[in-house]
C-alpha cells in the first residue's frame, strides 16, 4: 500500500469554540494518539484530508503525518461528521508501527448479477458492507470484492468464502452472512386473481347449495 503524506499542525486551542472558528477557516480539528505516545491535538486542511481520502485505499489510507516537522506512521481511527451536511467536523489518528498488526474494517464491494435467483423471481442482498481484519499496516487490502453472478436461492456467501491476501487475518467471525438471496415479497403473496377464484367458486358452491335447498323447500311444499 502507497503512503500519503498529510501535515497536522499543532498548537491550537481546544474547545467548541475555537473548533468552530477553525472549521470556519477549512482547518479540521483532531487528535493524534497511540504506541505509548501522549495524545497531540492537531488540526489539518479540509482540502488536504478530502485528497489524502481518495486514494483507492479510502479511509484506510496509510498516511505519513507529518508533526511539528515530524513524520508519524499512522491511520484514520475515527471520523465524526456534522449530523445533517455529513461533512468532517473532527478527526482521530492512530500513530501505528509497521510491524505490528491493528484491526482495520475492510469494506466488501459486490459485483455482478445473480440473474439465476431473479430468474426464480428472488432477490440478492448484501448483508454486511465490511469485515474486521488484523494486518500490518503496509498490507491493508483496499476492499474484497463479492462476485454473484453464480449466486442460486439456495446459496448463501458468508464471510469464510472471502478470499484473503497473504498476511491478512479475519476478526470477523467466518459464519456471518454477506449476500443472502430470498423470493421477493410478490412470489411470495398468491396472485389476486387466484384469490378472488377461489372466493368466487366459494360464492357459486354456496349459491348452488341454496338453489338446492330452495328446490327441496319447493318439493315439500307442493307435498304438503
Amino acid at each position: 500500500m502507497s503512503e500519503v503524506k498529510l501535515i497536522a499542525h499543532t498548537g491550537r486551542q481546544q474547545g467548541s469554540r475555537s473548533s468552530r472558528r477553525l472549521r470556519a477557516e477549512n482547518q479540521i480539528p483532531g487528535v493524534v494518539y497511540g504506541l505509548g505516545g501522549d495524545p497531540v491535538v492537531v488540526a489539518v486542511d479540509r482540502r488536504d484530508l478530502r485528497l489524502a481520502l481518495t486514494t483507492d485505499a479510502g479511509l484506510n489510507a496509510l498516511l505519513d503525518l507529518e508533526v511539528d516537522g515530524e513524520l508519524e506512521l499512522a491511520v484514520i481511527k475515527d471520523i465524526q461528521r456534522h449530523p445533517v451536511r455529513r461533512d468532517v467536523s473532527h478527526i482521530d489518528f492512530l500513530r501505528v508501527d509497521r510491524n505490528a498488526t491493528i484491526d482495520v474494517d475492510i469494506p466488501i464491494h459486490i459485483e455482478g448479477e445473480a440473474s439465476l435467483v431473479t430468474q426464480e423471481n428472488g432477490i440478492a442482498e448484501q448483508r454486511l458492507m465490511s469485515v474486521t481484519v488484523s494486518v500490518k499496516p503496509g498490507d491493508i487490502p483496499d476492499g474484497f470484492t463479492v462476485d454473484i453472478s453464480d449466486m442460486t436461492l439456495d446459496r448463501t456467501i458468508t464471510v469464510a468464502d472471502l478470499v484473503l491476501p497473504e498476511g491478512v487475518a479475519l476478526v470477523t467471525p467466518d459464519d456471518q452472512v454477506i449476500v443472502s438471496a430470498e423470493l421477493t415479497r410478490a412470489a411470495m403473496t398468491p396472485g389476486e386473481g387466484e384469490g378472488e377464484g377461489a372466493e368466487g367458486a366459494a360464492g357459486g358452491e354456496a349459491a348452488e347449495g341454496g338453489e338446492a335447498e330452495a328446490s327441496a323447500g319447493d318439493g315439500e311444499a307442493a307435498d304438503s
